[in-house]
């Protein structure tokens, strides 16, 4: 086996790993093996499967996260800790009230394939960017909209098996946005900020679908 590139400088520099330890790599088939290192550098590491076992980590329902651009790093925490959660798509849009600006689709993708490789995910999630809400709402099959006043709780939403969790900006939906949705649940009387949100969403509706 040969590890090449950036995931070949983290194992050499940021690991410090020598040849003779042993490593769990993830096979995108659905493995963990355990590989023994034979020769390490900062551009190439070598070593030779030593076991497998099946690994499966990968929700069998989709959810995607479409939360508002945010600062920096309010995002990048949610990106990251929504993929280790087990997040299946990001789309990151631009609210009425939104205060981060601009798309980094580049530096978001990175942080989701870190999150993703920490959580021994088979997968990466990928990460889009849309201008508005009413772009997200229009490209998916069930847009559910958080919102704390919603007579709905996101927990007795079993149904579509797959969905899209639309997160507001930190300065909450306005009228306009609200009146767009189609369907809106509630993850309790909290005020918790876009982020928190996020990562709770997805908990309850992975967790309300067996995963």
């Amino acid at each position: 086996m040969v590890i090449e590139g950036g995931d070949a400088r983290h194992l050499a520099r940021s690991l410090r790993a020598r040849p003779g330890e042993s490593i769990e790599v993830v096979d995108p088939d659905g493995f963990l093996l355990d590989v023994r290192l034979d020769a390490v550098s900062v551009k190439r590491v070598e070593g030779h499967v030593v076991g497998e076992r099946t690994h499966q980590p990968e929700p069998m329902c989709q959810i995607t996260v479409a939360i508002a651009n945010l600062p920096a790093p309010a995002l990048e925490h949610a990106l990251s800790r929504c993929t280790e959660a087990g997040a299946h798509a990001f789309v990151v849009f631009n609210a009425d009230r939104s205060v981060g600006r601009g798309e980094k689709l580049e530096r978001w993708g990175t942080i989701c394939r870190e999150a993703a490789m920490l959580a021994r995910r088979l997968r990466v999630p990928e990460v889009s960017a849309a201008s508005s809400v009413e772009a997200v709402i229009g490209a998916v099959d069930t847009a559910v909209l958080l919102a704390r006043d919603s007579p709905r709780r996101l927990a007795d939403m079993t149904e579509p098996r797959d969905v899209a969790l639309l997160i507001g900006p930190e300065g909450g939906w306005t009228e306009r946005e609200l009146e767009l949705a189609t369907e809106t649940a509630t993850l309790g009387p909290r005020n918790l900020r876009a982020e928190t949100a996020a990562l709770v969403g997805l908990a309850i509706a992975l967790s309300v679908r067996g995963e």
